[in-house]
């Protein structure tokens, strides 16, 4: 059989990128959202290519219409990143538990309920399901070190590795999650750790910003990111694992020398708060690179500049909405 992708969370930031990989690859895409912005979509694909990808209109609580547009597409692989980030399921923590774990729930069930038909699952877990950097050892934090998340939203990634493990021990569902740190890149305006990204639109087009956070932290580019996710949904590995996902270790004033150099004209006009986010700074993706073979990350100042150019021609073309994501 053919593989038939379906990507929930598709107008998301690492969505947009999934489904960018899959249409370049000429492989058949669907998308399953709530009714909302495409904009990151258009940010980063043409017209020729949206034209290829099919959308559809749902709500991830709803399981009949979920499980229904899954049998009905013949969806063989399915990549499920639709979540409230952290500010949404603080303020709304029902409506949070219920799109981030009544909706995986529900996507786990279907695919064992179409377990004949539906070939590899992949899922965003977060490196919010960890505890404060102060209860872990001074090294690069492994995937098996203990979860102690800090907020509501890290309670909803930890019980989805819960539920998918529990799926595989009772009924042999295979799963692979992920543990995103930081994503930055084109399509990233949104989300408590977005302002690295946002420094960069600001920079390029030539407005002072400061950015939320400091330290040192682990960054991944969403292309990147997405590729992994991609690859994990194609594997075929015993066993409900969650890794680390690997990238760029810097700290903020490195990532601020990154938007500098690719803008020059920005030089003291990015400014960040010194205080850095309270999670491990380091992360070891040995068992993900062991597991899916080895990722290649974009060098931090190489995905800086290439995001900035995007946003520059972006822009210029009026894909961007300035105004709203610098607000």
């Amino acid at each position: 059989m053919s593989e038939r992708f379906l990507v929930t969370g598709a107008l998301g930031c690492i969505g947009a990128w999934t489904v960018k990989h899959l249409v370049k690859a000429g492989v058949p895409v669907w998308t399953y959202d709530l009714p909302g912005s495409g904009h990151r979509l258009r940010l980063i694909l043409d017209e020729e290519a949206l034209g290829q990808v099919t959308q559809i209109a749902g709500d991830i609580t709803d399981f009949a219409h979920f499980e229904q547009a899954v049998a009905e597409n013949g969806i063989t692989h399915i990549i499920h990143l639709a979540a409230l980030q952290v500010p949404f399921v603080r303020a709304n923590p029902v409506l949070g538990a219920q799109v981030n774990v009544v909706g995986s729930t529900i996507v786990l069930e279907t695919v064992k309920r179409h377990a004949d038909q539906i070939k590899g699952l992949a899922y965003a877990s977060s490196a919010g399901v960890y505890g404060p950097i102060s209860h872990y050892p001074d090294a690069p934090l492994a995937h098996d070190a203990p979860l102690e998340p800090q907020n509501l939203y890290g309670v909803t990634k930890q019980a989805n590795e819960g539920m998918a493990r529990i799926y595989w021990q009772e009924y042999g569902l295979r799963s692979v999650g992920l543990r995103p740190y930081i994503i930055y890149g084109p399509g990233r305006d949104q989300g408590m750790s977005s302002t690295p990204t946002k420094a960069m639109l600001a920079a390029a087009v030539g407005r002072d910003y400061h950015i939320s956070f400091g330290g040192s932290a682990v960054y991944h580019h969403a292309r990147d990111a997405a590729g992994v996710f991609i690859r994990a949904a194609r594997t075929r590995l015993d066993g409900a694992p969650v890794y680390n996902l690997g990238g760029t270790n810097a700290t903020m004033a490195e990532m601020v020398a990154a938007i500098e150099t690719a803008a020059p004209e920005m030089a003291g006009r990015i400014t960040f708060e010194p205080r850095g986010l309270d999670t491990p700074t380091a992360v070891d993706d040995s068992a993900l690179e062991a597991a899916l073979g080895h990722t290649e990350w974009v060098d931090l100042n190489a995905g800086v500049a290439e995001t900035i150019d995007l946003f520059r021609s972006a822009v210029r073309s009026g894909k961007v909405d300035v105004e709203r994501i610098l607000a």
